[in-house]
């Protein structure tokens, strides 16, 4: 028998009365793309890049997604076709089908980011009614920048204090700012080797993401400097020996169970679009001619008339991202009438990973990076009926 639990079930179930984190999701080795949709072969309506994101069979069979020989997953850009005037280059969106709630720790291990003049990549959460239900860029940068960029965008509400301790610079206070939240509150990395070629050549690094009631607040270590908590967290983790994050985002100004819902896992490489792509922002980080509304100088200069090899280095190559939750929870979408989400705890899978055991459903679609995304086909059909966040019920198995 299913018990219907209204979403203030999240508000009461918080990290301060509840203590541990533990591991809800582990995706890595063979079994990494376990638990993702994939797009469904349309293009980047949503930040108007130049790609067209595959679905799992033509991006597996093209080799855009892969577990290579060191057991690491593999998301790239094709970097080998030849693409003329008009059309754009194949790439890869997933994202995870279960959603993780407020109280969650998510460690993203990483040896290799996308980057290039016109890339543009996103390691980012969002909830299921985007805008509605928050986001977090965790991984993102455009073109040749030297640091990592992260943001929340929000509704209108949600700012960040002026005296926050955290590493990182900020670059915007107001999470809801922009249409749709498209410009959010953001903070660049200071520390070494957070993007590019730099990050690569360190031996990648490790993002840990602390979302619960306290507030949002993400870690970044290059690789010879990650903690041994974090190295060999297994089944339970804690944040409190980490020290000063590299971003915060306090819960004194932004109310955390007020402004995020549980958030799904996004991985995407987008090309141009509406920041990579940006006239001013393309000719910062990439040098040549300013273009214009009617001449888009990125598109001209990288997506087409070549046969790809400029975007070798356009990949993700990624060790493992665990997610650590209280009491193991995660959330699956459900498509019957309001119910968006339901509870399920995690339980092994048949390689030994952390999976959860809850009803996944859900086809991927819509496309973008960073800044906004279509729901998944199931989740979109579950918000249906729905007219706000109050009618979101979490179901207790």
């Amino acid at each position: 028998m299913h018990y219907a639990i209204p979403l203030v079930y999240a508000l009461l179930s918080t990290p301060s009365a509840l203590a541990a984190y533990n591991l809800a999701k582990e995706y890595s080795g063979s079994s990494f793309f376990s638990g993702w949709d994939f797009g469904n072969g349309t293009y980047d309506s949503t930040t108007h890049g130049h790609v067209n994101y595959l679905n799992q069979s033509s991006a597996t069979s093209q080799k855009l997604a892969y577990v290579n020989d060191a057991g690491h997953a593999v998301l790239k850009v094709d970097d080998f076709s030849f693409v003329p005037w008009q059309e754009k280059r194949n790439s890869v969106r997933i994202e995870s089908t279960d959603f993780f709630p407020v109280g969650s720790v998510i460690l993203f291990d990483a040896t290799h980011l996308p980057f290039g003049c016109s890339v543009w990549p996103g390691f980012w959460t969002k909830g299921p009614a985007w805008p509605q239900g928050g986001e977090i860029d965790i991984v993102e940068a455009v073109n040749l920048m030297g640091s990592n960029q992260m943001a929340l965008h929000t509704q209108s509400g949600c700012t960040q204090p002026s005296d926050v301790k955290q590493l990182g610079s900020t670059i915007g206070s107001d999470c809801s700012a922009g249409v749709d939240s498209a410009t959010g509150c953001a903070v660049s990395e200071k520390q070494p080797n957070s993007f590019g070629g730099d990050f690569a050549s360190a031996g990648g690094g490790v993002w840990a993401t602390q979302f619960d009631e306290s507030g949002v607040f993400i870690w970044f270590w290059s690789r010879k400097d990650v903690p041994d908590t974090v190295t060999n967290a297994k089944d339970t983790i804690d944040p409190t020996s980490w020290g000063t994050p590299s971003a915060a985002w306090p819960a004194s100004s932004c109310d955390v169970n007020k402004f995020f819902t549980p958030q799904q896992l996004v991985l995407d490489i987008t090309l141009c679009g509406d920041w990579a792509g940006e006239p001013h922002i393309y000719q910062s980080t990439c040098g040549g001619d300013l273009g214009n509304s009617t001449v888009d100088v990125c598109y001209i200069n990288n997506v087409i008339n070549t046969n790809g090899t400029n975007y070798h280095d356009a990949y993700f190559e990624i060790s493992s991202i665990k997610v650590f939750t209280v009491n193991s929870t995660v959330l699956t979408p459900t498509a019957s009438g309001a119910t968006v989400l339901s509870t399920s705890t995690a339980s092994p899978d048949s390689n030994g990973q952390s999976g959860s055991s809850g009803n996944n459903t859900g086809n991927g679609s819509g496309s973008g990076s960073g800044n906004g995304a279509m729901p998944s086909v199931a989740a979109y059909a579950a918000m249906v009926g729905a007219t706000a966040l109050a009618a979101f019920s979490w179901i207790l198995l």
